[in-house]
């Protein structure tokens, strides 16, 4: 069958079942899509009466399945309407009138059309292959363990579709079990090929029509011999989503340029009465030291804050780069088309008012107005945006301008103030803190292609609770993540189930679990909680990024070593295995109560020599990839001392071009605190009183170095050397 003769089949069939009515696809027709895109099923035919059934039974000359067919009875299981291992006239004509039976009584207005007759498939391992169709991600293709218990075992992976033979390959290496594939306990492994195609095809099927919502094979039955889908579920859309507008990357960067880096401002709503937002925002620009124009816009004013105020925007003299809204939503429409005519390319929308409470038809409104004049919306219900290398403040929340190469944003008002405290509490520059709000225009995408190209920016931290358009995040994650980390904090987590779903896949894909495989198949590094994604966005940036995979722990405390090394674990990462010589190196520095091996635990009663010793060789020796620190407040020791001798150590070694990344858990009294600011401001993440934060840093730098491909690369040791901004010009 060539390519167009399969297109042709399959899209008959979809057409006849809709003209029908229908959106389940029965067992007979799902085996018409199967042959087309060769997804092997086991031999079967449809049986209308007892008789029938008997001699295709006959046929197949062994035992069969046999299932009812209903165009109105999605899962034949629920309804008693499956036999398995039927064999015999008489077993057979009974198996007929049990299931017509039982789906007669599950659903008395059910049309049966008869009974499938189906091989027996032999005993194997039972895995499902399915596709979704996920609101943020489009199409969706899923693997996992399969049979009845795939919704309580949730051991399933996913990945964008479609998706090429490696990558299939690549989820079978993805599950929790993936051992059981390879063979345990005398079995013989799966014939990962055909598995993998089976993957392969139900992505492409799924791709080339995008009216089917949900694809299951389950169980698909492997062995060494191949792989057999015992059942096909399909399932088709009630409706398409409306497409969405699109920008090209350069658009993006040209509208995103104008806005991160404007020249003039206008303040809609700009008022001189404190209390008010409209001050708010021009006391923040003016005060913040905004070196462009600022223009206030307030119809019953001539002058704020010593700035002459225009009736409108129109009267503003000059090219403007952004408009900033203080105004009341239901004001915003008539104000944007005053934009529009200005040739205005940038709105920030403070105001709420909009489609979080509900004014859905407000939202569409002024983005239609938006769009028919060229005008990207940020907002609306946003706290506004700071772009501290221009030192811009368009915001009423509190200022802030200290300079550095983190850019944050948050969806919620909330979150962003907390990013706010964050960054002054620890001293974190920031190049931008941007509020998306609502999104009815800009994005996370968007926002993503300028950070990837923002020469002051290193590191790129999100809070989001859902995306728009999932796709075009992969696309700028995937072109940011070589040259910078890019941290996500998806709130939603635990939001199981939370749409309705016809086949085992779509309940699986129902919770977060499509999220965390594709953020990861982008190379996204994804934080846990609030302080995780601040943390990470403040630390990966001083990391150098690692070479290889051996960690070593290096401990006072033999009680923190072991919970350091648990913590590695815990992260994904490797405790190396010492070498003789250098457990020897290690045996000399240290007392005979002491112990090496990895941890090395020099105990608590040495003095500062030997953890300069033990740093030191840990730096050396070039199979050492990366250091954990534990250290415990001493007399002995003290930890400014164990904060200086280290600071110090690490920069000799960095003046010699040796760059791993060193962390440090601190334990003892309040002095600790002042120990780890001063590690840290040169280059050594350290913590106290935690053994499970200096290590997470280093995992999720770990995971971001495998992700752009630079654990054990040659060239620049961070992110941030990394991202030199061409294109941002």
């Amino acid at each position: 069958m060539t390519a167009e003769d399969r297109v042709l089949r399959v899209r008959a069939l979809l057409d006849s079942v809709r003209a029908d009515g229908r959106t389940a696809l029965t067992a007979p027709e799902g085996k018409v899509l199967a042959d087309a895109y060769g997804i092997a099923v086991p031999g079967e035919e449809l049986a209308r009466d007892v008789e029938e059934a008997v001699a295709c039974a006959a046929r197949f000359g062994g035992p069969v399945v046999m299932k009812i067919v209903s165009p109105d009875i999605l899962h034949k299981t629920d309804a008693g309407g499956v036999v398995v291992g039927v064999e015999g006239a008489a077993d057979v004509r009974a198996a007929f009138r049990t299931v017509v039976e039982n789906a007669r009584a599950y659903d008395p207005r059910a049309r049966v059309e008869g009974v499938q007759i189906q091989e027996l498939l032999p005993p194997g391992q039972e895995v499902i292959v399915g596709a979704v169709t996920d609101p943020a991600f489009g199409k969706v293709v899923a693997f996992g363990l399969g049979g009845v218990l795939v919704e309580v075992l949730k051991d399933v992976t996913f990945r964008l579709a479609p998706v090429d033979a490696d990558e299939a390959l690549s989820m079978l290496d993805s599950i929790r079990s993936a051992e059981v594939l390879c063979g345990v306990r005398g079995r013989a492994g799966v014939d990962r090929w055909a598995l993998a195609e089976q993957i392969r095809r139900v992505s492409r099927l799924v791709t080339d029509f995008p009216e089917i919502a949900e694809v299951d094979l389950n169980p698909v039955v492997a062995t060494a011999g191949g792989a057999v889908a015992a059942d096909v579920r399909v399932i088709l859309a009630e409706s398409q989503p409306p497409p969405r507008r699109t920008y090209t990357r350069e658009e993006i960067l040209i509208s995103m340029r104008r806005l991160m880096r404007p020249a003039s401002v206008a303040v809609i709503g700009a008022s001189a009465e404190r209390g008010k937002i409209g001050n708010s925002v021009m006391r923040n620009l003016v005060d913040g030291g905004f070196a462009g124009d600022i223009h206030p816009v307030n119809p019953r004013a001539d002058d704020i804050l010593g700035r002459k105020a225009y009736k409108s925007v129109t009267d503003v003299p000059g090219e403007v780069d952004v408009a900033v809204f203080a105004i009341p939503a239901r004001s915003v429409a008539r104000a944007l088309e005053e934009v529009g005519r200005k040739n205005i390319p940038n709105a920030v929308l403070i105001p709420s008012g909009f489609a979080e409470t509900g004014e859905h038809e407000l939202q569409a409104e002024i983005v239609a107005i938006a769009e028919r004049h060229g005008i990207r919306l940020l907002g609306p219900n946003i706290y506004g945006y700071y772009s501290t290398w221009q030192d811009l403040c368009a915001t009423f929340c509190t200022p802030y301008d200290v300079k550095g190469g983190v850019a944050l944003t948050s969806q919620s008002g909330g979150i962003g103030m907390a990013v706010l405290g964050f960054a002054r509490t620890t001293g974190t520059g920031v190049s931008a803190i941007v509020g998306l709000g609502n999104k009815a225009d800009l994005d996370e995408d968007d926002l993503l292609t300028w950070f990837g190209e923002d020469p002051h920016t290193e590191c790129v931290a999100m809070h989001l609770e859902d995306l728009k358009d999932g796709r075009a995040f992969v696309r700028a994650a995937r072109a940011t993540v070589p040259k910078k980390p890019v941290v996500v904090l998806k709130a939603g987590r635990t939001a199981a189930g939370a749409r309705a779903a016809g086949s085992h896949t779509g309940a699986l894909a129902g919770d977060d679990a499509v999220y965390d495989d594709i953020l990861r198949q982008a190379g996204v590094v994804r934080a846990p909680g609030l302080d995780d994604m601040l943390e990470y966005a403040r630390a990966l940036p001083v990391l150098p990024t690692p070479r290889g995979d051996n960690v070593v722990v290096i401990t006072g405390a033999g009680g923190s070593g072991v919970l350091l090394s648990d913590a590695v674990a815990d992260n994904g990462l490797t405790l190396m295995e010492i070498p003789p010589d250098l457990d020897e190196a290690f045996q000399r520095l240290i007392p005979p109560f002491g112990a090496a091996g990895n941890p090395v635990d020099i105990t608590g009663g040495e003095p500062p020599s030997t953890y300069e010793a033990a740093i030191r060789l840990g730096l050396e020796d070039p199979r050492v990839h990366a250091l954990v620190l534990g250290y415990w407040h001493t007399i002995v020791t003290p930890p400014l001392v164990f904060a200086e001798l280290t600071a110090r150590v690490v920069a000799e070694f960095r003046e010699r071009g040796v760059e791993k990344p060193v962390v440090a858990s601190l334990a003892g009294d309040v002095e600790v605190e002042e120990a780890c600011r001063y590690l840290f401001e040169r280059g050594v993440v350290a913590y106290p009183y935690t053994t499970e934060k200096p290590v997470a840093v280093l995992g999720a730098k770990y995971r971001w170095a495998r992700a752009a491909s630079r654990l054990g690369a040659e060239g620049p040791s961070t992110g941030a050397e990394a991202g030199d901004g061409r294109g941002a010009e």
